[in-house]
């Protein structure tokens, strides 16, 4: 009976693992495509880009994890004329139920085109007013070196300062990697 049960367990398992290695890729796919492709248009609209920056988007190897599986940083390249204008890339912030994933539109001159909001999982009327456009927009336009700061949402403190944690996350990444990026 036992033998019987080890068995089991053992087919069930590979079985398991063989369909997580089988959905990863079309897993990361359909975020990539679905979650963060209408957030990169929206920051990088501006460039006038030629490429598609999702198809050319490149990973960045920047540590590992604290069970010791590498961490990648995902750059989403706005290319013009053969050279690397602007990027987008996501950051992350504590806000109150959770985190925010943001992408922030960065060009190589650093200054912020534009955030899109990736993810949230804040107070419907309240904390997920950081995806309106009224409060994404302070975001334009601003320096990108160093760290900014824009008025938060009354009523929702914690995701406003999520959203600007998140937007100096990428900054920072953009500050850290320069070379791989451009």
């Amino acid at each position: 009976m036992m033998l019987v049960l080890t068995l089991i367990c053992a087919a069930s398992g590979f079985a398991l693992s063989m369909v997580h290695k089988a959905t990863a890729e079309p897993i990361e796919y359909q975020i990539i495509k679905f979650v963060k492709e209408p957030a990169v248009k929206k920051v990088l609209k501006d460039t006038g880009y030629d490429n598609d920056p999702i198809l050319d988007r490149k990973k960045i190897e920047i540590g590992v994890d604290d069970k010791g599986k590498p961490v990648e940083l995902v750059i989403f390249p706005a290319i013009k004329a053969g050279e690397i204008t602007a990027v987008a890339i996501e950051g992350k912030g504590k806000g109150f139920n959770g985190y925010i994933g943001v992408i922030a539109g960065i060009t190589k001159d650093g200054t912020l085109l534009d955030i899109g909001i990736t993810g949230h999982s804040e107070t419907p009327g309240v904390g997920s007013k950081v995806e309106d456009e009224s409060y994404t927009s302070q975001y334009k336009g601003l320096g990108a070196k160093g760290t900014v700061s824009v008025d938060g949402i009354s009523g929702a403190t914690y995701s406003s300062k999520g959203v600007v944690i998140a937007v100096n996350q990428a900054i920072q990444y953009v500050a850290d990697y320069r070379k791989e990026i451009f």
